[in-house]
């Protein structure tokens, strides 16, 4: 497929996006299943398009002055690509599968206007209703914040380390374009283009042998800042498909014991083969059955509990850029409750000493520093760790970290713009 028609298959599903309310993913899943002709080169060049557009689908719409697919399309090539309203018409040429020409109109708007007048939800690309939460936290940085937010990924690996460790693993993946994380001393990172395909990792040798694991940095600050360590007993209350779950058993190197639960078995369901694969002994993955509390024996003795809370996904726009437009101010309140539910279980599984590591991959104060407050006005006996604290587990890196993340009274909170990671909130909290 040339440009002109990977630009022209773009607008196509902006449109089908519009019209059906569906997710980008399924939508391009199923454009790929009726166009088999379409490379795997075509493929990802024309997801890119799309991640991009929404991505900046408020800044596009006011730099065209209109709020149509083909306005967002053109008006993204200008602010996330970088072109000019001539090299947009070069591809907007009109013939076979190509866009229709510019009109006089586009033309204008792409030579002219700019966001300097735009509201702060237009320019930072987020749904309006969420301003006041973003301006509570960033202040007037929420734009710049936003604008990181709504930037390309990279592709972030841990190294497992109770099979290898970075050095060794690094020159392995050099044919990938590797390079050391800047703040994880177990992380490797892949920048990727706008049109690149993500690399084969499942593929390599290390990822089978379980040497490697895909996981944003800002994910494995979150298991160091717990602080878990071997011989401990470690609950992760929240674990999902296990990423955290993986990360707390290297840095408890086998030692000691890991149990590993969700509230939604299906969640569960990846856990088992990854454990596998990482060489990971010592942990107990305990999936619910009916009613029935899988840590029923386990009352006032661990030493850390692990809350990956649920929460509306605001730190990982980078990555699921479409989820910011379809959230609902009421999908907010059903976080904050269930949150607040997962810290009082948590409270009666940690002994007294024991600590819980609160984490969410959101940048709103009411799900981190608020809900934080809250839980100890309901159980004054849990004190928060000092953050400056938990942070000494990145040795030489500490001192950075701490100027780069955003520190409040009740822990950490990491962003794009501050760390280059996904936003992630951190609270340790120990019991009296």
């Amino acid at each position: 497929m040339t440009p002109a028609a990977r630009l022209s298959a773009a607008i196509e599903l902006i449109e089908t996006i519009d019209a059906q309310r569906v997710p980008a993913a399924k939508v391009l899943k199923e454009w790929g299943t009726a166009h088999r002709f379409a490379g795997s080169g075509d493929r990802a060049a024309i997801a890119g398009l799309i991640w991009d557009v929404l991505r900046r689908r408020a800044s596009s719409a006011w730099i065209m002055d209109a709020d149509t697919p083909r306005a967002r399309v053109l008006g993204m090539l200008k602010l996330e690509r970088g072109m000019d309203a001539d090299a947009i018409s070069n591809l907007c040429h009109g013939d076979r599968f190509a866009p229709e020409p510019l009109s006089a109109g586009e033309r204008a708007a792409l030579t002219s206007r700019t966001l300097d007048e735009a509201p702060p939800h237009i320019a930072g690309d987020y749904p309006e209703w969420l301003d006041p939460h973003l301006a509570n936290v960033f202040g007037d940085d929420r734009v710049a914040e936003a604008t990181a937010m709504a930037s390309r990924a990279p592709l972030d690996l841990r190294v497992n380390t109770l099979k290898s460790n970075r050095d060794k693993v690094l020159p392995r993946l050099s044919h990938l374009g590797t390079e050391p994380t800047p703040w994880s001393p177990i992380g490797l990172r892949i920048e990727l283009g706008a049109d690149a395909r993500n690399p084969g990792i499942h593929a390599e040798e290390d990822f089978i042998k379980g040497a490697i694991e895909v996981q944003d940095e800002g994910s494995q600050l979150a298991a160091l800042l717990s602080g878990a360590k071997p011989g401990e007993q470690v609950i992760d209350l929240c674990a999902g498909a296990g990423g955290k779950t993986l990360a707390l058993a290297a840095m408890m190197q086998g030692k000691g014991r890991l149990i590993a639960t969700d509230h939604d078995k299906r969640q569960l369901a990846p856990i088992y083969e990854r454990l596998s694969r990482a060489g990971i002994h010592n942990a107990d993955v305990r999936a619910p059955k009916g009613d029935a509390d899988p840590l029923a024996d386990i009352r006032a003795s661990a030493d850390l509990v692990l809350i990956d809370a649920p929460c509306t996904g605001t730190g990982t726009w980078r990555r699921n850029p479409d989820a910011k437009w379809r959230m609902r101010p009421g999908a907010l309140e059903v976080r904050l409750k269930d949150q607040a539910e997962v810290l009082d279980r948590a409270s009666a599984l940690v002994k007294p000493g024991g600590r819980i590591a609160y984490v969410t991959c959101s940048v709103l104060p009411a799900e981190n520093g608020e809900q934080i407050r809250a839980f100890m006005a309901r159980h004054p006996e849990f004190s928060v760790v000092p953050p400056e604290q938990t942070a000494s587990v990145l040795w030489d890196k500490a001192e950075d970290f701490a100027k780069a993340a955003l520190q409040s009274a009740e822990g950490w909170l990491m962003t794009p713009r501050r760390t280059g990671t996904d936003g992630f909130f951190v609270s340790v909290l120990k019991k009296a």
